[in-house]
């Protein structure tokens, strides 16, 4: 829905402290323009807000004009162009606060979590972390927060305290298990369907190091690493953190040598404990096929990044995702067969993956949450750069493949988070079971009965 432009309306928006742009202002090009590339999105209206303050405002002025409202950080998660409505831009809101005493960090809508890694580095602390630290913090922690070191801890969403959060009716609400306990279990893992949180407090792990990095094999190798990979998971304790994963990368310069312009076979760790006893555990994997690069080593939290080598410049990515029950040994064929070797060195998806779940993940949290992943032993996942229109229709021609050949060992759900574009509401339904799916649905006809944050993977009110 187009917003009505009449005299209320301007004058509400011009109480915001941050800029308020419209299509054809100077800066709105770089206002709206998140990570992901492949989601272009054109607002009527865009606020850079400064604080909850401006969110507030905004809010009520949406409502008061029947305006769709969408929210964006860093752009990591924009799968769906925005168009039309109102888009809130929290990217300035980057304040983190550090409690040692308590071991928290009160982390404001924008922040990074590099921005957290910082912060928390002199006191020996860190955060659920992803395999970006340039992600941001609130929308990934929305979404569940799959962590790298998540079988050792579990998601993200577990070790949230707090929210302050502004609903749809321009509210500003403190929610906690205490204080409006379902709207607390409905931030944690239901996404941004209940409203526009403007900060959050979560714990903080006493973790200032780790032993981690990647173990590289060349490409036709892929077969006889990922057998070994999944025997030896079968194997490990808790705490070891780990993923196989498929690379096709493209010969850039942001991608460093050796690995540029190759095709490979990767196992990432992460491992929490002594590093001689992640090197003893690892053994196996070193031996399982020629090692071309190993960058596996003891390694400051905040480095985090050299775990995944994720990328760190802007791109347009096709992401999609399915969570699986087990990798029996039809599904390691039809895995390889569809993203392996065989299926050629031009193959189009960048990177396909395969993490490791379970421990941590598999039990409940500690106060009951929207995350529905902790059934499955094993999670794949895979990325498509949208460079042109022919190589569009190919990554998604392969993604396609891909899913619908691994749905036999799938739970048939996904994790909203990487879901990619949200379909029908069928389709978005699979980012959470039957159960969990109708409560968010009640929650957002409680919450936002008119269908206000609509946009994204969102959920349609009961």
């Amino acid at each position: 829905m187009t917003a009505r432009h009449d005299t209320p309306d301007i004058f509400a928006l011009s109480e915001i402290n941050g800029p308020v742009l419209r299509p054809g202002d100077p800066a709105y090009a770089d206002e709206v323009t998140g990570f992901n590339l492949a989601a272009l999105h054109t607002p009527d209206v865009a606020i850079g807000a400064t604080g909850p303050d401006d969110i507030v405002t905004a809010m009520r002025w949406a409502k008061a004009t029947d305006t769709p409202v969408a929210v964006q950080a860093t752009g990591h998660g924009a799968n769906f162009p925005i168009e039309k409505g109102l888009l809130i831009n929290t990217a300035r809101m980057t304040d983190v606060r550090i409690d040692p005493t308590t071991r928290t960090a009160a982390i404001a809508a924008g922040a990074k979590w590099s921005h957290v890694m910082a912060a928390g580095a002199p006191h020996g602390l860190a955060g659920l972390c992803g395999t970006s630290t340039d992600a941001g913090v609130v929308g990934y922690t929305l979404g569940g927060g799959l962590p790298v070191l998540g079988r050792a801890y579990g998601y993200a969403a577990d070790l949230v305290r707090s929210f302050q959060v502004v609903t749809p009716d321009g509210r500003l609400r403190e929610t906690d298990p205490q204080h409006e306990p379902e709207l607390f279990w409905a931030l944690r893992g239901g996404k941004g369907n209940v409203g526009v949180v403007t900060s959050l407090v979560t714990e903080l792990l006493p973790l200032p190091r780790l032993y981690g990095g990647g173990i590289y094999c060349r490409g036709e190798h892929a077969e006889a690493l990922l057998q070994a990979w999944t025997d030896w998971t079968r194997t490990v304790p808790d705490q070891m953190c780990s993923a196989f994963t498929i690379l096709r990368l493209p010969p850039i310069p942001q991608i460093p040598e050796p690995l540029r312009g190759g095709f490979w076979a990767r196992v990432a760790i992460a491992w929490p404990g002594l590093p001689a006893e992640g090197e003893a555990l690892i053994a196996p994997l070193r031996e399982a096929a020629p090692v071309a690069v190993d960058t596996v080593e003891v390694m400051d939290h905040a480095a985090l990044d050299r775990i995944h080598m994720e990328p760190q410049d802007p791109l347009p990515g096709r992401e999609s995702c399915l969570l699986l029950r087990d990798l029996p040994p039809d599904a390691l064929r039809t895995f390889l067969d569809q993203v392996g070797p065989a299926a050629g060195a031009d193959h189009p998806l960048l990177m396909v993956e395969i993490r490791h779940m379970g421990a941590a993940m598999s039990r409940p949290s500690a106060v009951e949450d929207a995350v529905c992943a902790r059934d499955a032993l094993y999670f794949i996942d895979s990325v498509g750069i949208m460079a042109a229109p022919p190589a569009a229709e190919a990554i998604e021609q392969a993604t396609q493949q891909l899913y619908t050949a691994m749905a036999p060992y799938g739970t048939g759900r996904t994790m909203v988070n990487i879901h990619g574009t949200p379909g029908d509401e069928q389709d978005r339904a699979r980012a959470w079971t039957p159960e969990v799916y109708a409560r968010l649905r009640h929650d957002k006809a409680t919450y936002d009965p008119s269908n206000l944050l609509r946009y994204g993977h969102a959920v349609t009110p009961a």
